[in-house]
């Protein structure tokens, strides 16, 4: 039961932490996000021992449904960020990370055992309000993008040396059973629980709102 009350509360962060990146002043683009097979959120990425280094977080991964990875966001797989360097600021605690997965291959890739990022899968920090402009070239060349939000500021951040890995004990609190990342987020026989809808209907929205703006240019 406890397990189970920390994945709904870890669902709730991450509606909060997307909400912000997508709705504040230094969003990105919702044509960006509409690029993206699959979103990684991890709020409060912790420090463990800051003179290696060493840091961790527990978060969530949706995907898109369909073959080509182009229908509805799924249900959340709960996942787990390890070890790494990736530069908080000097006597920061803990920031959030949004992690775009933008094509086919670094999707499938994530949904099998751990992977480390910068290794086994290329990331680059994520563009943003001037920056954005690169966001085509970036995602064409990176398999994941990477966000983090520190003191309420949004930023690229690099991740080489970080692992991912799916949360298999929070998985199965939160679903009442066994069950795997690839199952959860790509078949789409996992119920949605209720705790986590507000988090998926926060990425529904941004993807209406893409589906709008492209129908108003058309029109013009």
């Amino acid at each position: 039961m406890e397990l189970r009350k920390k994945s709904d509360s870890r669902l709730e962060e991450s509606r909060a932490v997307l909400r912000e990146l997508l709705g504040g002043p230094a969003k990105i683009s919702n044509s960006l996000l509409n690029q993206a097979k699959c979103v990684i959120v991890i709020p409060s990425v912790k420090k463990v021992a800051w003179a290696v280094g060493m840091k961790y977080g527990r978060g969530v991964m949706t995907c898109r449904l369909g073959d080509e990875f182009n229908g509805p966001w799924s249900a959340p797989s709960m996942y787990a960020l390890e070890s790494g360097n990736f530069g908080l600021q000097v006597g920061l605690q803990a920031t959030d990370l949004v992690l775009l997965v933008m094509n086919n291959r670094g999707a499938e890739g994530l949904l099998g055992s751990k992977v480390k990022l910068g290794g086994d899968m290329s990331v680059a920090a994520g563009p943003i309000g001037r920056d954005m402009e690169a966001s085509t070239d970036l995602s064409m060349r990176a398999k994941i993008l990477a966000y983090s939000r520190a003191r309420g500021i949004f930023a690229g951040v690099a991740l080489d040396g970080s692992t991912l890995r799916p949360d298999n004990n929070a998985n199965e609190a939160l679903y009442g059973r066994e069950v795997s990342a690839k199952e959860i987020v790509r078949r789409g026989t996992v119920p949605m629980p209720r705790s986590a809808r507000p988090l998926i209907h926060v990425l529904q929205e941004s993807s209406r709102a893409t589906a709008d703006e492209t129908t108003s240019a058309e029109r013009k």
